[in-house]
């Protein structure tokens, strides 16, 4: 059995079904499109998580598909900021308590305002990071958006 990570064990505790891949990972490729070939997915169903930051109301999270680019402006303004931009990927483990390539919306040292990008709803099952590299969590986008009371939104560039 795979080490459960702190996303897991939230998960476990709330009683949300989610499932588990492994995946070999390497520093030179972090990004979600490796996640998708690696584990044989759809790099529309495969999310990547990414941590903002807003003018006004501080940090964010948004949550979008491998295969597409964070619209900044339009997550500024559903977010309620004038102006977005992400976070440096140095202060991301003091901010989260997740590194680069293993970060998850579930189980953040602290809960943001969170943002998946509506294509989730297009799938019974999307995969996310389940806290670590070299592990996704595969989980209901229903479940996904309740655990960390996200909002479904059109963020990602057309």
């Amino acid at each position: 059995m795979n080490k459960k990570t702190n996303a897991c064990r939230i998960l476990d505790k709330q009683k949300i079904n989610y499932s588990l891949h492994e995946y070999a990972f390497s520093e030179d490729s972090l990004d979600a499109i490796h996640v998708a070939i690696e584990t044989g997915n759809n790099p529309a169903q495969i999310f990547k998580t990414l941590v903002l930051s807003g003018d006004k109301t501080g940090n964010i999270v948004a949550c979008i598909p491998a295969d597409k680019t964070l619209h900044l402006k339009q997550i500024a303004k559903i977010s309620g900021n004038k102006k977005c931009e992400l976070i440096a990927v140095d202060t991301l483990e003091k901010l989260t308590g997740y590194i680069r390539g293993g970060c998850s919306p579930v189980g953040m040292k602290k809960l943001f305002p969170t943002f998946i990008d509506s294509s989730a709803e297009m799938f019974d099952t999307i995969l996310i990071s389940a806290g670590k590299r070299g592990l996704q969590m595969e989980i209901a986008p229903i479940d996904l958006k309740k655990i960390v009371r996200a909002e479904f939104a059109p963020i990602t560039e057309v």
